[in-house]
Formats: structure tokens, C-alpha cells, sequence
């Protein structure tokens, strides 16, 4: 592929991109179709299809961005001086600038995984597994304790509790009412104080397994 031709590829899938995540600031992923995405794009509708097949792959390019540009931020933290006990702290606030990421994971990594080919499926699980190496690097970096097989464990247990941070952080209006009718105690929390906790507590729990 001539090098004009792979530059306007990816100028116009990021456009595409680019257009999905304004519309999911506002609408429903259920509500959401290639028209309403192409609406939003300097091209024609059908020209989506040159790019992507489905909406879902669309929504898991989207994701895939997401990953990668956390990756980028956690390559950074595994890269800069800070005491140990400022990590938690650092990390979550990381992870609090990634709405879309944590709002697409609890609500509709299945159908996207689903509705895409094979090669965007890879495409995204290679950003997924930056991810956690990434993450890996940072829990090395700054606690020297930690093991390898410490730092592969955190990931078993931090990895899947990025499905439920949404859910946990993003209440609406009814169902707030409906927990306060069933007597469900509920205290407000942010993305990134729910995950601070949570690391402190899966690092201090190695820390105790040293002591």
C-alpha cells in the first residue's frame, strides 16, 4: 500500500473513531448505529465499511485506543521517581481520566468482542496486554519486594475489578432512588478513590505475605 494511501487509512478510521466517542459521551451504545457514526464524518456513510465492517468493531477500535493511551501513561509512571506510598494514589488518578475505557468494559465488551473480526480482536488484545505488562512494571518500579509472580497476581485480581469500577461510580438518578426504596446503603464514589483503595489494599496484602 503506497504510503498516501496507508496515511489516509488511518486518518480516516481515526476520524471514524473520533466521531463514536463524541456520540457515546451522549448516547446509549444500543442507540448508537454506523448511520449516526457516519453523520459525523467528512465522508460518505457507505465509505465507513471500507474501514469497518461493524459497529462493534468501531466501538472496539475506540476501546483499543483507550488501552493504548493508559499504557502510554502507566509507561510513564513506571518511569518516574515517587515514594511508595504516593503509588495508589498516582495510579488511580490514572485510571479516573479513563471514563470511556471503564464505562465500555462493564457495559459492552461482549457484544464488541462478538460482533469483530479476528484481526481487530487481536488488535485490541495486544493494547490489553501492554496494558497489564505496563502495570506490571509499575508495581516492580516501585516496590522492590514484589515479585514477578506478585506483580502477575495483582493483575489477576486488579485487571477484572476494572469491570465493576463503572457501575460502582456512575449512579443514575433511578437507580440511586431504587437503593435508597430497597435499603441498599450506598456512598458515592470516583473511579479513582475506588481504585486507590483497592491497590493499597492488594499491595499491602503482599507487603503483610513478606512481613
Amino acid at each position: 500500500m503506497p504510503a498516501s494511501s496507508e496515511k489516509l487509512t488511518i486518518a480516516r478510521k481515526e476520524e471514524i473513531v473520533d466521531a463514536c466517542a463524541q456520540l457515546y459521551e451522549t448516547v446509549p451504545y444500543g442507540k448508537i448505529t454506523i448511520g449516526m457514526i457516519g453523520e459525523k464524518t467528512s465522508f460518505t456513510r457507505t465509505s465507513i465499511y471500507n474501514y469497518f465492517r461493524t459497529k462493534e468493531e468501531i466501538f472496539l477500535a475506540l476501546l483499543e485506543r483507550e488501552y493504548a493511551a493508559w499504557a502510554d501513561e502507566l509507561e510513564e509512571l513506571a518511569a518516574a521517581d515517587a515514594a511508595p506510598e504516593e503509588f495508589p494514589a498516582r495510579f488511580a488518578a490514572l485510571l479516573g481520566r479513563r471514563s470511556c475505557m471503564l464505562r465500555l468494559l462493564a457495559m459492552n465488551l461482549y457484544d464488541m468482542e462478538a460482533g469483530s473480526s479476528l484481526g481487530n480482536l487481536v488488535g485490541f488484545k495486544k493494547a490489553y496486554k501492554r496494558a497489564m505488562e505496563a502495570t506490571e512494571r509499575c508495581l516492580r518500579r516501585h516496590f522492590a519486594f514484589l515479585t514477578e509472580e506478585d506483580a502477575r497476581q495483582f493483575s489477576y485480581a486488579f485487571f477484572p475489578f476494572l469491570f465493576g469500577v463503572y457501575p460502582y461510580t456512575e449512579v443514575t438518578d433511578k437507580q440511586a432512588e431504587a437503593m435508597k426504596t430497597a435499603g441498599v446503603p450506598y456512598r458515592p464514589h470516583t473511579a479513582a478513590k475506588l481504585t486507590e483503595a483497592f491497590v493499597g489494599k492488594l499491595i499491602d496484602g503482599f507487603r503483610y505475605d513478606r512481613a
